[in-house]
């Protein structure tokens, strides 16, 4: 893969993979940034896995209003979510269910088949950046 292709990406991979980033959440001196994750599993403990192939981001802003679902799925990509306004419940079936609110992040369950429902009283809205590869779906209804 051509090294620019990375680029775009390059502040998001270092976010989530600098050692120590959730257990001290303050910026380094020389570095204004300020960590929102660090992790090597999926909020349910699943190892992350990226797919084989071309390497292919999406990143997307989700809304979704008061009450309102998305469908039940899965992910064959790892993705990282940040809860920009308002709040999300994801429903992981026999593995429970968990509220997300403004502020947190998460990378999402990838096997487990969830959805997810705004609870809140105000519009929920997230970023959610899928970590891809060309011609695998970064969503997968499950029927």
């Amino acid at each position: 893969m051509h090294p620019c292709r990375l680029l775009p990406v390059l502040p998001l991979l270092v976010a989530l993979t600098a050692p120590g980033f959730a257990e001290s959440p303050s910026p380094a001196p020389s570095y204004p940034a300020v960590p929102l994750l660090s992790t090597s599993t999926t909020i349910l403990g699943e190892k992350i896995h990226y797919p084989t192939g071309d390497a292919h981001v999406t990143a997307s802003i989700v809304t979704l209003a008061p009450g309102a679902r998305t469908i039940l799925h899965t992910h064959a990509v790892p993705l990282f979510a940040y809860i920009l306004e308002g709040e999300l419940t994801v429903d992981y079936g026999a593995h429970g269910r968990r509220t997300y609110k403004q502020g947190q992040s998460l990378v999402e369950a990838m096997a487990v088949p969830h959805y997810g429902i705004n609870t809140g009283n105000t519009v929920m809205r997230l970023i959610g950046v899928y970590m891809g590869a060309d011609g695998v779906k970064d969503v997968t209804p499950v029927k």
